[in-house]
């Protein structure tokens, strides 16, 4: 018999994406909320389960709290944001049915175990690293104490620490996440500025190769061997997509770096092709013109790239493994194609001055994505960029990632430049970048092109004033 599974992201936040699918676990600029894909994943290994998303679909504890007396066991993916009002949930859902099995997932149980049980005291388990299985086997009622990769308390209250799972190499023995999205989700809940709407995500493999000093995932569940499904599994999972939801407007492959392995990407995007799918994916910026080609030729509209910062010594210091000259070809060729970029850039890493933050905004200029996003610095447990913070005694004093209303903060503090500087910076960014009068034309354009996008953009730009608007107020 399997036990009466609840999957759970937890209400938070008003609008807050908090982390089961999010890299930044905060409130973004515009309303933004990804699918919560890991979650859904063990969703769909265990018979009968439901999973709610509450932050996206807009509910409160009273909303869910009837679903204590229903399950057996809940499993809520945390975040280091959101631990404590996870932690808070858990709580009063234990209140309901003491007999509840409650257990978290998540990156910041992952990296340390033994603080997340001491900090949750009515929490009956964590599964550290990839969970999938793990919480299959949890879900099976085998006894807490048989199952590897979790940390559990006892009948005497005394944290366990099991021994670690294997990591899992065989992808296409993960079962399609979209069937859960399709059963349990609404999919005109989930926006991203930069994607059509609605779309849907999944991910084609886990692991970068990459070390940027600052990411979340390699560094504490996914790892830097990027492990992939065959293309036919990939395919298989497209096709069912195209037909539960008709919907889509686009499709975005949420791996951390999709282009990691060029050929097999290039097999993808023909297979792609012959389905007519538009999609998007993760990429790092040096990939050569003759992939892309093959891309944009099958499908392929936008990028999501990580530029980070248009100085090469910070670049070298976060580890990024990029060059700055290699990136603006890049740029060059995805214009040439027709290939749009969302760039993502960081304020706040070592070696950021006022300098190179004028640097940064200067370089976003030149390489000219469609779109932008401006974050923080944010160093997270388990992140090599979060021991340098230790070692250096680079924080600010702060104990979180997120002010009190959800939005990011800036915890990272240098002798050279302070925290507010760096918050300050964001808003700079983000006004330099987008009030140049072709980036206004380019906006205006678009929204001409349809009522849907014009409606769109002008929600957006509602959204993307208040937040210039109210950030200050929120830090404080």
């Amino acid at each position: 018999m399997v036990m009466r599974t609840l999957f759970l992201q937890a209400p938070s936040f008003d609008g807050y994406d908090g982390g089961a699918g999010s890299r930044y676990q905060a409130k973004r600029e515009i309303k933004s909320f990804w699918y919560p894909t890991w979650l859904a994943q063990p969703a769909a290994l265990v018979e009968g389960s439901k999973l709610i998303d509450a932050p996206a679909h807009d509910l409160s504890f009273d909303d869910i709290k009837h679903e204590a007396a229903q399950r057996d066991l809940v499993v809520i993916h945390t975040s280091t944001p959101g631990f404590k009002q996870d932690v808070r949930v858990a709580g009063m859902l234990k209140e309901l049915n003491p007999n509840l099995k409650v257990g978290f997932i998540g990156a910041t149980v992952a990296v340390d175990a033994a603080w997340a049980m001491a900090n949750a005291p009515t929490v009956d388990f964590v599964a550290r690293n990839e969970f999938d299985f793990t919480i299959l086997d949890v879900a099976k009622d085998i006894p807490l104490a048989d199952i590897k990769g979790i940390s559990f308390r006892n009948s005497e209250g005394v944290v366990i620490h099991n021994e670690d799972r294997e990591v899992l190499m065989d992808m296409d023995s993960l079962p399609f996440v979209s069937p859960i999205y399709k059963r349990d989700l609404v999919m005109e809940n989930y926006f991203i500025g930069y994607l059509k709407h609605p779309y849907v995500s999944f991910y084609t493999g886990r692991g970068c190769k990459s070390r940027c000093t600052f990411c979340l995932w390699p560094q504490t569940v996914g790892g830097h061997n990027y492990r992939t499904r065959s293309v036919g599994h990939v395919i298989e999972e497209v096709k069912y997509v195209l037909k539960a939801f008709p919907q889509m407007q686009e499709l975005f492959f949420d791996d951390d770096t999709l282009t990691d392995n060029r050929p097999r990407v290039e097999e993808l995007a023909r297979e792609l092709g012959k389905l007519g799918v538009t999609w998007s994916c993760n990429a790092k910026a040096n990939v050569p013109y003759e992939t892309l080609k093959i891309m944009r030729d099958n499908g392929l509209r936008l990028l999501l790239v990580g530029y980070e910062s248009g100085n090469q010594q910070i670049l070298h210091n976060i580890k990024k493994g990029l060059l700055i000259e290699t990136a603006k070809q890049f740029a060059k060729d995805c214009r040439a194609l027709g290939i749009k970029i969302h760039g993502t850039f960081i304020m706040g890493l070592p070696g950021e001055t006022k300098d190179t933050i004028q640097e940064t905004i200067a370089y976003a200029k030149e390489v000219n994505p469609h779109t932008i996003q401006v974050s923080l610095a944010a160093p997270y447990p388990g992140t090599f960029l979060y021991k340098q913070a230790i070692e250096n005694g680079w924080f600010d004093g702060t104990d979180h990632l997120v002010a009190d209303g959800g939005g990011q903060i800036a915890q990272l503090t240098y002798p050279h430049l302070a925290s507010d500087e760096i918050f300050e910076a964001v808003a700079e960014f983000y006004k330099k970048f987008y009030f140049r009068p072709s980036k206004v034309g380019a906006i205006v354009a678009e929204m001409a092109t349809s009522p849907t996008m014009m409606k769109r953009r002008l929600r957006e730009g509602v959204e993307f004033f208040d937040f210039l608007k109210n950030r200050n107020t929120e830090a404080a």
